[in-house]
């Protein structure tokens, strides 16, 4: 298996600095994490297409879009134009899968489906041979600093197993209270991208932080 991977949610970042803070942690991410909420498939109203839009400029790396949102699909254009790489939407939200897929990669952007903690992992198999990642919810998604969930390990397990057993490449992402010791529980149970907000962001240095945690998943596999 290929190395995991590191995003740095910018969820926790200081949005009056963030280009800065990304730039921060750029040297140890694989990707930016950028958490999507409309208030209404869950509580908070975060950010958009126009944040993206003002990153793409300052950072080459990857801009995966985590959307928990209702009617994901109806952002996509705002999405693509802005310069965002891939988009995961909530199977909690979308009735078609098959087709937000589709509309996702009409556009140039990777699909990825997410999970929440109660949402059995296994509703997301049918999908495998048509996703690039999963994200296995490890809190209730909508705020950053909550504690890591450890009874989602199982499901962690479970879609390893499957996508190994199909033999399809897709990430399975864990989001959610990630820090060194649960992120590496994460990986041993065969995550392959780590989401981290506030162990990097809401630490005294945020570099120092993705350091840390890039050695981490750079230890989970080989250098592929």
């Amino acid at each position: 298996m290929a190395r995991a991977k590191l995003a740095a949610s910018i969820l926790s970042a200081d949005f009056a600095h963030l280009g800065d803070q990304v730039k921060l942690v750029e040297p140890y991410a694989d990707m930016v994490h950028v958490d999507v909420m409309d208030a209404h498939f869950v509580p908070p109203l975060t950010i958009g297409p126009v944040v993206v839009e003002s990153l793409r400029p300052v950072s080459a790396l990857p801009l995966h879009c985590h959307l928990m949102i209702e009617r994901p699909e109806a952002l996509f254009d705002d999405f693509a134009k802005a310069g965002t790489d891939m988009v995961t939407f909530h199977l909690e939200a979308a009735p078609d899968p098959e087709a937000v897929i589709a509309e996702a990669r009409a556009r140039g952007m990777r699909a990825g489906m997410a999970v929440n903690p109660d949402t059995p992992v296994e509703n997301v198999f049918d999908y495998l041979d048509r996703i690039d990642n999963l994200i296995v919810m490890s809190v209730r998604p909508g705020w950053a600093g909550q504690d890591f969930m450890e009874e989602v390990l199982p499901k962690v397990e479970a879609a390893r197993t499957e996508i190994d057993r199909r033999g399809v490449t897709v990430d399975v992402e864990v989001d959610g209270g990630i820090n060194e010791e649960s992120g590496r529980r994460c990986l041993e149970a065969g995550a392959t991208v780590l989401a981290v907000a506030s162990s990097i962001f809401k630490a005294p240095d945020p570099a120092d932080a993705a350091r840390r945690l890039s050695v981490l998943t750079r230890e989970s596999g080989g250098e592929g």
